[in-house]
């Protein structure tokens, strides 16, 4: 395996970004591990002064984009969504090609040149395996890691990346199967990554303790090159989504089955939670979680389901609602970003009717109740 860099990562200065009070309100708590906040510049990119994305200044490309909450277009399968804490950046990767981007929505150059490579790594993108999702060291301003959960011939793992731009094994040993590959990996705190693993197309795999298989990971001290064995959190995950931080350290985790689809929580506790199933298969994948609410992108019902949480127990007593249906198409990844914002990205090139400018990244405002930024 190999991270081929174009151009430098370096870290400049650190950008503070104000949250929102209102219908989607994000825990800042889950975000102070990674104060001062990463920010990823390629050669001859400047730091810029917060403010919410625009796209109104690039002329016409052959990837233009006219809704303005479209913010990234012409990707290939994206994962690994992360909006980075200025508000005018954030990173996307490409599951079949391995190919990492940084989203420069600043660039007034025409589309898609807001799209910069920073990065490839070699994987095995047969069946649903590849380059699955992406995250930054907690303190990547220091160590300059990124994380990533791969798929390689022989396994799926977690590979940790630093300067020197190679991929050195964090969690090995993963099942790879002809599907059920995808993964989701998530700093809780800087030294807590956890790990999201799909069974493989094998469920009794996923139930079976000695097997890494369909389960929820924990892997302590990630930046640090630890060896010891991950602590298993949960077990029985079927086809993997993605795992979540919420309110006062609760984490949420989707998955698909053959029975339903399912959100589920994992309370500080220890206790798992069936938090809400979906019996007619809408494709939950990606998740962000706010104080009140869990958002979660749904590929198969192409939009967003809004679940509300109650307070202090955090269950889940009404229907969730499906917002922004079929308004960009394939809905794969969520992440929550500043100012009350969550960026999704679409899947569309993959099983759905693509747009010449598929596959997407829009930002969307949930306050507003409509697509786009307020």
């Amino acid at each position: 395996m190999s991270l081929v860099v174009a151009g430098r990562i370096v870290s400049i200065l650190a950008v503070t970004a104000g949250l929102v009070v209102g219908c989607a309100r994000f825990d800042e708590s889950a975000s102070k591990p990674f104060t001062p906040a990463p920010t990823i510049e390629p050669e001859g990119m400047g730091p810029t002064s917060p403010q919410a994305p625009t796209t109104t200044k690039r002329p016409p490309g052959p990837c233009e984009d006219p809704d303005p909450a479209v913010i990234a277009s012409c990707v290939n399968d994206p994962t690994g969504l992360i909006p980075l804490p200025d508000g005018l950046s954030g990173l996307v990767a490409e599951r079949s090609t391995g190919k990492i981007f940084l989203i420069d929505t600043q660039d007034p150059g025409p589309w898609p040149n807001y799209l910069k490579q920073i990065g490839q790594v070699d994987v095995d993108a047969s069946g649903d395996g590849g380059l699955n999702d992406i995250a930054l060291s907690p303190s990547y301003n220091e160590d300059h890691l990124l994380y990533a959960y791969i798929t390689t011939p022989s396994d799926n793992r977690v590979v940790r990346i630093g300067a020197d731009g190679v991929p050195k094994p964090i969690l090995t040993g993963i099942p790879k199967g002809g599907s059920g590959n995808h993964g989701s990996i998530l700093f809780t705190d800087p030294d807590k990554l956890m790990v999201l693993t799909g069974d493989a197309g094998n469920p009794a795999g996923a139930n079976d303790q000695g097997s890494l298989g369909g389960k929820l990971l924990r892997i302590d001290s990630p930046r640090t090159g630890s060896t010891a064995a991950p602590q298993v959190l949960v077990s029985g995950i079927g086809t993997a989504g993605a795992v979540c931080q919420g309110d006062q350290g609760n984490l949420w985790f989707t998955d698909r089955t053959a029975v339903e689809d399912r959100l589920q929580r994992l309370a500080p506790t220890g206790t798992v939670t069936s938090a809400w199933t979906w019996p007619d298969h809408p494709g939950v994948a990606g998740c962000a979680a706010g104080s009140d609410f869990v958002a979660v992108a749904m590929t198969n019902a192409r939009g967003v389901s809004f679940a509300k949480t109650e307070k202090d127990t955090y269950a889940i007593t009404s229907a969730p609602s499906l917002l922004y249906q079929d308004k960009w198409g394939r809905i794969n990844g969520a992440a929550p970003g500043p100012n009350g914002t969550i960026w999704v990205d679409t899947v569309n090139k993959v099983g759905g009717q693509p747009t010449p400018t598929d596959d997407r990244v829009v930002v969307i405002a949930p306050s507003g109740g409509n697509g786009g930024r307020e």
